[in-house]
């Protein structure tokens, strides 16, 4: 028997499926551990795997699933087909359809990062969310002031401000404290991002195979954390370009007779890999000459932030071989 869980906010259908792809059970449940393991538990011999489909809160029922002996897979939600040429669609047929390409063996399959993992990785994504916000603040704060002013300001300078120095600086008293008002939150921004790297720092450790991350220009301790929880399993990724791929460093489009026809989905993959492979490249091209070399020519022959993709790109296609067969980052063959 195959089963499909089709998962929402408070509710789930569940849909099993006999070896002759025929109806044995299905039924639309409470998002209750327990009574999904009551309803599965006549069927629990015959049942090959549990596939779940959902789209953001599969960690409850998945890990608690696993842990009562199930074999789960989490579907795809990118990749699975829906039905084509149907008039009527609806939960039944979603989870029917889950089970349908489990029993088939075509179901496209989501990885399961380990539940041990996925606490570091929340934290990390937590403070990248912080940094971002920060960030908008700040770039808000200096493009007014520079507007009502005409004089330009760093970033650095302004995260030092206080109420006083905010009117002394500016005659205006409305614009002064339009921009009094938001220090306050870049403020505890700051301290709340400092507070998650230090909590991080504290218990995050790089596993054995994710250290040699360090011997790569501008990965740190912060960003190698990164990288270790959202690659996770580097196996995964049969090639360096499934990697690239994945950390969203190559360009999607659709090519006919040397002729762009169209665009793909741009936002398949790990936006947070990006991240941190970007966030790497502005890193390197302080610290290795290579790196700022190539970045240098490509900016030469292309827009800028096309030189920073294609650096962030080298990165992560060297950090790949870096992890795959446990060498240290070689800038010569990555920057070459």
């Amino acid at each position: 028997m195959y089963c499909g869980i089709d998962l929402h906010s408070n509710n789930n259908y569940v849909a099993i499926l006999g070896g002759d792809l025929g109806d044995v059970a299905c039924r639309r449940l409470r998002n209750d551990l327990e009574q999904v393991l009551k309803f599965l538990e006549p069927h629990r011999d015959e049942l090959v795997a549990v596939a779940v489909e959902s789209t953001y809160n599969w960690y409850w029922l998945v890990d608690g699933l696993k842990g009562a002996g199930y074999d789960m897979r989490l579907v795809n939600t990118t990749k699975a087909s829906d039905y084509s040429g149907m008039k009527y669609t609806d939960d039944r047929h979603d989870a029917r359809w889950i089970a349908r390409l489990l029993a088939l063996g075509i179901l496209p399959e989501g990885y399961i990062v380990p539940p041990e993992e996925r606490g570091v990785r929340d934290l990390l994504r937590r403070r990248s969310f912080f940094v971002q916000k920060r960030t908008a603040h700040l770039l808000s704060l200096r493009t007014y002031f520079e507007r009502s002013t005409g004089r330009q300001v760093p970033a650095d300078e302004i995260q030092a401000w206080d109420t006083e120095t905010v009117h002394k600086l500016i005659d205006d008293r409305f614009v002064a404290e339009s921009i009094a008002v938001v220090l306050p939150v870049v403020r505890v921004l700051t301290a709340q991002i400092k507070a998650v790297e230090k909590s991080v720092l504290a218990e995050g450790k790089l596993r054995d195979e994710f250290r040699l991350l360090r011997t790569a220009p501008g990965i740190g301790i912060v960003l190698g954390l990164t990288i270790m929880c959202e690659t996770s399993d580097i196996g995964r990724f049969p090639k360096v370009g499934n990697y690239s791929s994945y950390c969203r460093c190559v360009k999607s489009e659709r090519r006919s007779n040397d002729k762009k026809k169209g665009a793909g989905n741009r936002k398949n993959g790990n936006k947070y890999l990006s991240w941190a492979y970007a966030e790497a490249a502005h890193h390197a091209v302080r610290y290795e000459p290579l790196a700022k070399r190539y970045h240098a020519r490509k900016r030469s022959r292309s827009h800028p932030m096309v030189a920073w993709k294609a650096l962030s790109n080298k990165l992560a296609r060297g950090c790949y071989y870096v992890l795959r067969d446990q060498v240290p980052f070689d800038p010569t063959r990555a920057f070459s």
